[in-house]
């Protein structure tokens, strides 16, 4: 752990001169959220639709297949291909990410005040790991026994969503879990064709991207002969992509696009060194407000492994 980190996990307060007060505006919003985004490998990957409601629907729109046909010269058979469209609603649920820092930590840090910018940095990317962590686990029907429970219950998450109505190869009763190549080719058959087009995606954590080298390695050392690099990156001719906060015994097979998060640009980056509290102990508050909804495009272009070992 850097300087700077312990000193955010020991102040339990920070300061930042980069953050301003109030409601942002809709490009600050953006240029805020996308901030989030950009600190994980999944981010980058995934669609991000901002709206200025917090409740409301986004529009799908597809084209049919075979829709071509063939032509009479002068003449119009009055056929005409359609569109297809639907809506998938969603409901942003609003969050935040409170910090504070002492004066005197300002004072005595070897950064002195340019310590802001740099925990306004670190506070950034952490909401970015969490954000992802919530968009991937959030479950509102997690036990309140469960040591994350105030964290997870907050929405539900892409893999709740997934196992509820996706396709679901599970391994828990095919060879007790364990790691093998027909993980990757029972699940790809669940995906219908038309999905399979190239953009597929192995959304795996980097332990079960390691179970995965480890196994080829093994067959490689007992079988003898060898395997193309290529396919350690790709399973199954599909690039994985490594996921820390996915869990070790699932795997995630979509086209990241059909991943998205909703925000709104109701941004709120509040800070405030006045008051009796920020007076009598010699501090600056912060608080970040935003809000967020993970929902799915298309649920039967996607599947996850479960039960893995």
């Amino acid at each position: 752990m850097g300087l700077n980190e312990r000193i955010v996990s020991k102040a339990g307060a920070i300061v930042t001169s980069g953050l301003v007060s109030g409601l942002l505006n809709p490009e600050q919003a953006r240029k805020f959220i996308q901030q989030t985004f950009e600190v994980t490998n999944l981010g980058g990957l995934v669609r991000h639709v901002m709206r200025t409601s917090k409740t409301g629907e986004i529009d799908k729109i597809g084209i049919g297949s075979r829709i071509v046909r063939k032509k009479t010269e002068n003449t119009d058979d009055n056929y005409r291909a359609g569109v297809k469209t639907s809506q998938i609603e969603y409901a942003t649920t609003p969050v935040r990410l409170p910090w504070e820092i002492t004066e005197e930590t300002l004072r005595e840090n070897i950064e002195g005040q340019s310590l802001e910018k740099t925990i306004t940095d670190l506070m950034t990317r952490q909401l970015g790991i969490d954000m992802e962590d919530l968009y991937l686990n959030g479950d509102v029907d997690v036990s309140s026994d469960d040591p994350d429970y105030d964290f997870l219950k907050i929405n539900d998450g892409w893999i709740k969503q997934l196992a509820n109505g996706s396709h679901v190869e599970d391994r828990s009763s095919k060879n007790s879990g364990a790691m093998s190549v027909d993980v990757y080719y029972d699940a790809l058959q669940q995906i219908p064709n038309k999905y399979n087009n190239g953009r597929l995606r192995w959304l795996m954590s980097p332990r079960r991207k390691q179970e995965w080298d480890r196994y080829l390695l093994k067959q490689i050392i007992e079988h003898g002969g060898g395997v193309p690099e290529s396919i350690y990156k790709n399973p199954a001719a599909v690039p994985a992509v490594e996921v820390p906060s996915l869990s070790n015994d699932k795997i995630i097979l979509t086209d990241p696009q059909n991943l998205i998060v909703v925000n709104t640009y109701s941004v709120k980056v509040r800070k405030t060194v006045e008051g009796k509290e920020a007076i009598m102990q010699d501090k600056r508050f912060y608080v970040a407000h935003l809000d967020y909804d993970p929902i799915i495009e298309e649920l039967d272009a996607a599947a996850i492994i479960t039960g893995l070992k």
